[in-house]
């Protein structure tokens, strides 16, 4: 509920029209405005905010934007992670592993030409603010911190203070009740006075006179004026600690018990599962009890709940709650306790995703059943529901990810987790959407492999990242990943990771251009292979080697390598990968001045792309060999193959024309693009 604060909103509203001082030189103004919300944890400045931003939404048509700019351990968060999470809302591209000064200039190009109102919630300085802040003058920027943001020019702060006595009070009446604040308004202005007009304070004391209706106003007013005073906080601090004294010495052991455990929460955001793993309870009461505290104060309902088959409701603790739930989790909690709790609500994850999983393979008997024997509790009634609930919680499960990995006494939980997630997230939104959060998950897989002195999983992980630094065309930091991959891996003593990072290493060296080196690796990963008996990797190495042969100009080492994987697709049984082999055979020889050798080569591709029953691939050989033809002069030959290739285009609804492409489009990807193709 939000009251009062009236004179503030006009206050800001103003500020939104106010001339700054770059109107004022008659310069253009090159930002959006920033209003500047300050006040201490529990005044009210994150509902002020949430209020403006309701009432300005209209004037703001391309939507409004949140980023809470302090984590819920009081950290601040990392500006290139709010930038990514900014990005995503936008449903803009988000560069896989891109720095803070790439991911900020990208949401600064995202926000040019649209009208949007950007909240951002708990700033711990101007460091934080000043690279988010859009260059696009239509946009509105609402900062809310604890003070000024010195460093960003032209804010004027609006401070909050306590609420006046009317608002105080019809806040403290919307949480007890009114029958008591009616009948006694004296007593209510004291519970205000007492409480320094803070609106945090107010609800948590609002909150305990709903949980005990026997209790008087006065009864309160003399219960806070008895409790000890906070020491090691300021004046403000002091006067929340003790409302928030106060509701919780009044809540049931088991209760007590559960809000203080929600300090281990991440990111502050729990739900039944949550509550119930901490705890050790069951879902039914872990959701009472949410509910209990909720009424109380002591939470904030984050999502409703969508009926039996959708989301249940999530929860956040308080941001200006978090450091007391923090100092009584280790006061009443033994380390141990603690530990044990964190690993059951990381455990109770790690099921959660698996199941969330599993409802992309459900055609798959084996995964139904194990489906069937899961808790019915974790499981979900179908695909879209699990991609709903691991959207809806990505927040909370990327941040639990991190904890478990910063924490570092729960490793093996810890890559549990991040392994479940990746899996997830890949099962769900697939390869190339998750990227940008898949980087992070195996970073953190770095570091747990690291610590741990594990080369094979550090080998992996720096093989994923490679690959993503590739496609995101960082090729020279994806060859540095590669390069202490294979170190890692030959310390493993590992020949699949081994080879796996020789074969990258000279995919690095022949997208920048250094054919020989691509070549040296690629041999060097094809004589690994060779010796293992490892058939198809050695067709497709044959292959990379005839490609960058033939990109350095060697036609006579790229036939060579060309005739080896030809080969080796045969003793595979491998028809299209035999056919696509001969015709870059075919152009090799071709290259080499011997074309009758290449027409009866791309014929011999012709019939084992019949063979293959690959019709497109069969057209695009017919089209190679067709301009084959006409360089040898036999232009009824051609004419007939050109035909051919035609109406096979024809028959797929794809025109093909003599001048278009051959067999480019069909060499697969492990293959790439022959340097012979046109």
């Amino acid at each position: 509920m939000f009251v009062g604060r009236q004179r503030e909103l006009k206050e800001l509203r103003a500020d939104i029209v106010r001339a700054g001082l770059d109107t004022l030189s008659g310069r253009k103004k090159p930002r959006g405005r920033v209003l500047l919300i300050a006040g201490r944890p529990g005044s009210g400045r994150t509902a002020l905010a949430e209020e403006l931003a309701r009432q300005l939404a209209v004037d703001y048509p391309d939507g409004v934007l949140r980023a809470r700019l302090t984590g819920a351990d009081g950290a601040p968060v990392p500006t290139e992670r709010t930038a990514r999470a900014l990005l995503a809302e936008l449903g803009a591209p988000v560069p896989a592993g891109a720095q803070e000064d790439e991911l900020t200039q990208a949401l600064r190009d995202a926000l040019h030409g649209r009208r949007v109102l950007l909240v951002l919630d708990d700033a711990a300085g101007a460091e934080q603010v000043d690279p988010l802040l859009p260059d696009e003058p239509e946009c509105l920027i609402v900062a809310v911190s604890r003070g000024p943001l010195t460093g960003v020019p032209d804010v004027r702060p609006c401070a909050l203070g306590g609420l006046d006595t009317p608002a105080a009070v019809e806040l403290l009446e919307w949480f007890a009740g009114p029958t008591r604040i009616t009948c006694d308004p004296v007593a209510a202005k004291t519970v205000v006075e007492e409480c320094g007009g803070q609106p945090a304070a107010l609800v948590l004391v609002g909150g305990w006179l709903a949980a005990q209706p026997k209790t008087t106003v006065v009864d309160a007013a003399k219960r806070l004026r008895e409790l000890p005073p906070a020491d090691g906080h300021e004046k403000g601090g002091r006067l929340l600690a003790r409302a928030f004294w106060l509701a919780y010495e009044a809540l049931p052991a088991p209760a007590a018990r559960l809000l203080h455990l929600l300090a281990l929460a991440p990111a502050g955001l729990a739900d039944a599962h949550t509550a119930s793993a901490l705890a050790g309870t069951s879902l039914a009461t872990a959701q009472s009890v949410l509910e209990d505290l909720t009424a109380r104060g002591l939470l904030r309902p984050e999502t409703p709940g969508e009926g039996p088959d959708g989301l249940p409701p999530q929860y956040r603790v308080p941001s200006c709650l978090a450091p007391l739930l923090g100092t009584l989790l280790h006061a009443q909690e033994r380390p141990g306790e603690v530990e044990l709790a964190r690993a059951r609500m990381l455990e109770r994850t790690v099921r959660q995703l698996h199941s969330c999983r599993a409802t992309t393979e459900r055609n798959d008997p084996a995964v139904r059943r194990r489906i069937e024997q899961l808790p019915r509790p974790l499981r979900f009634p179908s695909r879209r529901a699990a991609e709903e609930w691991l959207l809806a919680r990505l927040p909370a499960l990327l941040a639990a990810a991190r904890l478990a990995v910063e924490d570092g006494r729960l490793d093996t939980l810890a890559r549990r987790l991040v392994s479940a997630l990746t899996r997830a997230l890949t099962a769900h939104l697939g390869p190339e959407a998750a990227a940008p959060e898949l980087y992070g998950l195996h970073q953190l897989v770095l570091d747990v492999a690291r610590r741990c002195e594990m080369p094979l999983e550090k080998a992996a992980a720096l093989l994923n990242l490679g690959d993503l630094d590739a496609r995101a065309g960082r090729t020279p930091e994806a060859l540095d990943r590669y390069r202490q991959a294979l170190a890692a891996a030959r310390e493993a003593g590992d020949p699949y990771a081994t080879s796996r990072a020789l074969e990258s290493i000279g995919a690095a060296h022949q997208e920048l251009g250094d054919f020989q080196r691509a070549a040296d690796w690629y041999r060097r990963g094809l004589e690994l292979r060779l010796t293992r008996g490892e058939l198809a990797d050695e067709a497709r190495l044959y292959g990379r080697l005839g490609t960058v042969h033939g990109y350095a100009g060697l036609w006579p080492e790229a036939l060579r390598d060309w005739r080896a994987a030809a080969a080796a697709h045969r003793r595979l049984r491998d028809h299209a990968g035999h056919a696509r082999a001969l015709g870059e055979a075919a152009w090799a020889q071709e290259h080499t001045g011997r074309p009758r050798d290449a027409a009866r080569t791309a014929l011999e591709a012709v019939e084992s792309a019949q063979a293959a029953g690959d019709v497109r691939l069969e057209a695009g050989l017919r089209l190679r060999l067709a301009e084959t033809l006409e360089r040898l002069g036999d232009a009824a030959g051609a004419l007939r193959h050109r035909g051919c290739a035609e109406r096979l285009l024809e028959g797929l609804g794809a025109p093909g024309s003599p001048g278009g492409p051959g067999v480019s489009g069909e060499v697969s990807a492990e293959e790439e693009e022959g340097p012979g193709v046109q």
